[in-house]
């Protein structure tokens, strides 16, 4: 399973009522974050998450809202006790950057790793399948697709008949074979069926294009920007390099996700949950982010 927490719903500034839109989730014991704009330490808090158990960060593009806040995000994480490293995957530009940021830190009670990304691809950390897919923004963006693959349904049934016994059956359901009586016993001979892995997709500040459908394809949770709820902001928005929430929708149709979460909404939309239809009437299953919102993506299918 993984433990998602919307830690901030904001677009561009911090509110005194919405911090800065940022991603939490948890994994195995071990957390990653997308983006660290202002206060973002705070928002962890107020949320109640360990900063601890904080291992990776991935940083969609280097606009202030995004990134501002990082100093202040690695020396809390450090006074709330994080010795372990921690890896940080950012645009082109990245290593340079953060190292700026980072000189009013510089001394550390863990080591921080930087990896640059430019193009398509797929990192594996801590049990996670991470992908990412550069956005049309006006400078270099990344969305994020988090993804636990899961082993087969057991077969209990199966494995009776095979005579396997209650303290083996765990070795074939993590993939692994086993000897029984002489006979070579493989995990296919004790499954009944793949379940697909567990997804959840995050894409902010990006124009819509088609790819985005594919690139949150069967997503159990699709997290997307939506600036404002009017249609009549789409062309101001795509000037911008922005969505409204009806795109947004659009995305979670088409990509045939589970449920979206709209966030990353303008500091001049007060309500976005009073603009949902625009959303609802495309895909039903929409709901409008609040800071701290959590939900456990554990399906059973």
């Amino acid at each position: 399973m993984i433990e998602i927490c919307l830690a901030g719903t904001g677009g561009m500034k911090p509110l005194p009522n919405r911090f800065l839109t940022g991603l939490w989730a948890e994994h195995n014991g071990k957390a990653l974050l997308i983006d660290c704009g202002e206060g973002m330490q705070i928002a962890l808090a107020k949320a109640g998450v360990s900063l601890a158990r904080l291992d990776t960060l991935l940083i969609t593009h280097f606009h202030a809202d995004h990134i501002a806040g990082l100093p202040g995000l690695l020396l809390s994480a450090g006074n709330y006790g994080k010795s372990s490293p921690l890896h940080i995957y950012a645009p082109r530009g990245g290593i340079e950057i953060i190292r700026r940021l980072c000189c009013i830190c510089p001394e550390l009670p863990f080591d921080v790793t930087i990896h640059e990304i430019s193009s398509e691809g797929t990192i594996f950390r801590n049990g996670l399948e991470i992908s990412f897919m550069p956005l049309r923004h006006r400078i270099d963006c990344f969305g994020y697709s988090i993804t636990e693959p899961r082993p087969p349904v057991f077969s209990p049934e199966k494995a009776d008949s095979l005579g396997v016994p209650m303290k083996m059956r765990s070795i074939l359901h993590k993939g692994g074979s086993i000897e029984l009586n002489g006979k070579l016993i493989t995990p296919d001979m004790v499954t009944a069926g793949k379940r697909l892995p567990l997804k959840v997709t995050y894409i902010t500040d990006t124009v819509y294009f088609d790819g985005l459908s594919r690139f949150a394809e069967d997503s159990d949770l699709l997290i997307c920007e939506g600036m404002y709820g009017s249609d009549e902001y789409i062309s101001k928005m795509t000037e911008k390099g922005h969505m409204v929430f009806s795109q947004s929708a659009e995305i979670a149709a088409d990509s045939r996700s589970k449920e979206l979460w709209l966030t990353h909404f303008s500091p001049a939309l007060t309500d976005p949950e009073a603009e949902l239809e625009t959303a609802k009437v495309i895909f039903p299953n929409t709901i409008a982010g609040k800071d701290g919102m959590k939900k456990t993506v554990n399906t059973n299918l």
